[in-house]
């Protein structure tokens, strides 16, 4: 006799409403959206900072440490999203697991994540244009790209899933050539290398170099690099067969981390020695002091910055497309619980919260500021205040995770009857949200430790908190609301069949 669990009530609301959420997001869709969502600009520029400001040795350790706690972070996500496959995950998981108010400030800290991220990838769309049209106004690029990422989701989520998929798709090879490349290159088969090796790790300070510092400050750069991999969460409520395609995705995720990450670096670090001044120099606007440019042009492969221009735009329409995505259903999991306006509840019927969608638009609509203050400081000013949010989503995630495992023990239910159970409990959970929390409260400590305190350096770097616990504590004392004990959770109805 085989025990065969099943999953018989996910949320009698979404039964109960039409039209509903399409399930039309693949396996295959998921597994590229969890390591294609978080490949972008930070990976291919931003990488020469980390070597740069942290030497070889610090920057592999950064990124060794930080996908180990992504890892971990997406073994918890996988446990609840494959238990309760739901767009808004973060907010609903926080909500039933942590406390109402915490949900509602997760929720909402979220969305505004990633509309605002939205504006961001809009902005850097005008930058990356710029290298071939440098005499076309930036606002007229970011308003084709706005209207192409809108159509892509309003039309449907399989839409959405197939672009997401290819775009992807592009990055990875790329990812993967950069890497071929570069082995040829230490190995002396493509010449280029001369001075490709372990060598560059014994010049100057390194392996590591700006002592502890320079890690916390690369630690953050890295993390924003990895952010998205928490996508496959909030599409789990438009997947095909989540209790099976989640945990797929997720078990993949190690592997390509350890590719697409650490072997980056890695080569990295030994085919261009961490003091040359191109990787200090790394800019948004000049993609031939790409670490990948310039690797693949060592190698001698023509038009290396076009070709890489291509790559890194490719990447912020990605980003900007899977930003759409994750604000919109969350705008509309917000909406169905009670935390937003109703009209944002409402589904087309093809199961597109098109109103949710208008309202991201309009906020991704910021970047049109660009025309009026220039292009730098918009994108800044939108990334000093979106930054924080990614990494408070992060910390919900393992809150959540630790609190709903303690309660389905608590209440007599086995683990082993989950659909994926994260291997890693309790030691996961509590290793991210330690080493999350320490890099999110770090990142510019040295602002403190000066003779005068830099309020505006500070005020930049960690507004995100103060608006979160605003956000919550506001919700608390209005609804009066209490964190969930663990005998009073509830988890959606199963039984056991033969």
């Amino acid at each position: 006799m085989r025990l065969r669990v099943i999953q018989q009530d996910i949320s009698t609301q979404e039964q109960q409403d039409a039209p509903r959420l399409r399930r039309q997001l693949k396996s295959r869709h998921l597994a590229m959206i969890a390591i294609g969502g978080s490949i972008g600009t930070g990976l291919f520029i931003a990488s020469g900072v980390t070597v740069s400001q942290a030497g070889p040795g610090g920057a592999l350790l950064s990124y060794a440490l930080i996908g180990l706690m992504v890892y971990f972070l997406m073994t918890s996500l996988g446990e609840l999203a494959a238990f309760m496959p739901v767009s808004g995950s973060f907010s609903t998981y926080g909500s039933k697991y942590v406390e109402e108010g915490f949900g509602f400030a997760l929720g909402w800290n979220y969305w505004y994540n990633w509309a605002v991220t939205i504006a961001v990838d809009l902005v850097a769309a005008q930058l990356v244009m710029h290298y071939w049209f440098p005499e076309t106004p930036g606002w007229i690029w970011s308003a084709l790209f706005l209207g192409l990422i809108f159509l892509l989701n309003y039309i449907s989520v399989k839409g959405f899933g197939e672009a997401e998929y290819w775009l992807s798709l592009i990055k990875v090879a790329t990812v993967v050539l950069f890497i071929v490349v570069g082995v040829l290159m230490i190995s002396g088969i493509i010449r280029g290398g001369e001075n490709a090796g372990w060598h560059n790790w014994t010049i100057g300070d390194a392996p590591f170099a700006g002592g502890f510092s320079a890690m916390i400050g690369v630690a953050m750069i890295v993390g924003f690099s990895f952010q998205g991999t928490e996508l496959i969460g909030v599409a789990a409520g438009e997947s095909k067969d989540p209790g099976k395609s989640i945990p797929q995705a997720v078990r993949k995720v190690f592997w390509r981390i350890l590719l697409f990450y650490i072997f980056a670096i890695l080569i990295i670090s030994l085919v261009i020695p961490y003091t040359d001044p191109n990787l200090l120099r790394n800019d948004v606007e000049d993609i031939s002091l790409s670490p990948f440019t310039l690797v693949f042009q060592n190698a001698g492969l023509l038009s290396a910055a076009a070709v890489m221009n291509a790559v890194i735009l490719t990447a912020v329409i990605s980003a900007g497309n899977s930003g759409m995505y994750a604000s919109t259903r969350m705008l509309f999991t917000l909406a169905r619980e009670g935390k937003a306006p109703q009209i944002f509840a409402r589904l087309s019927t093809g199961g597109v919260p098109r109103n949710a969608l208008y309202a991201t638009t309009a906020v991704a609509g910021l970047c049109f500021l660009s025309s009026m203050f220039g292009n730098k400081t918009v994108y800044l000013w939108l990334l000093n205040t979106s930054g924080m949010t990614g990494f408070i989503a992060w910390l919900g995630i393992a809150i959540s995770h630790y609190r709903f495992r303690k309660g389905y023990i608590a209440q007599g239910l086995d683990p082993n009857d989950l659909p994926y159970r994260s291997a890693f409990f309790p030691l996961g959970p509590i290793f991210a949200f330690v080493l999350c929390l320490t890099i999110t409260l770090g990142q510019n400590y040295q602002a403190f430790l000066a003779n005068q305190i830099d309020w505006y350096a500070v005020t930049a770097t960690y507004i995100g908190i103060p608006l979160f616990l605003v956000i919550w504590f506001s919700y608390k004392l209005t609804r009066g609301t209490r964190v969930v004990k663990y005998d009073a959770m509830e988890f959606p109805k199963w039984k056991n069949e033969d």
